[in-house]
């Protein structure tokens, strides 16, 4: 049986139809948002360490209120002891 068939037949499943691809959608989306960020590894070959070229002035978050960014002393004297 065709699903628009079905539809026509049973018209109380319209919402739910639309409510779970809706939701289905916001979920891929938000997959594919999620996998372009600079924190998800997919290839570890070309780049094992990604997380060295971030920029600190970017937010990475979704939502960002009030970040501020300081260098820690001490991570910074580790970074450049072991360069």
């Amino acid at each position: 049986m065709n699903i628009f068939q079905l539809l026509r037949k049973k018209k109380e499943l319209i919402p739910l139809v639309l409510m779970m691809t809706a939701a289905a959608g916001g979920a891929s989306s938000f997959a594919i948002y999620s996998l372009q960020k600079s924190d998800v590894i997919i290839d570890r070959k070309r780049n094992p360490e990604p997380w060295e070229t971030v920029d600190p002035n970017v937010p990475r978050k979704l939502l960002t209120i009030n970040q501020q960014w300081k260098p820690i002393e001490e991570l910074q004297k580790v970074q450049r002891a072991t360069k």
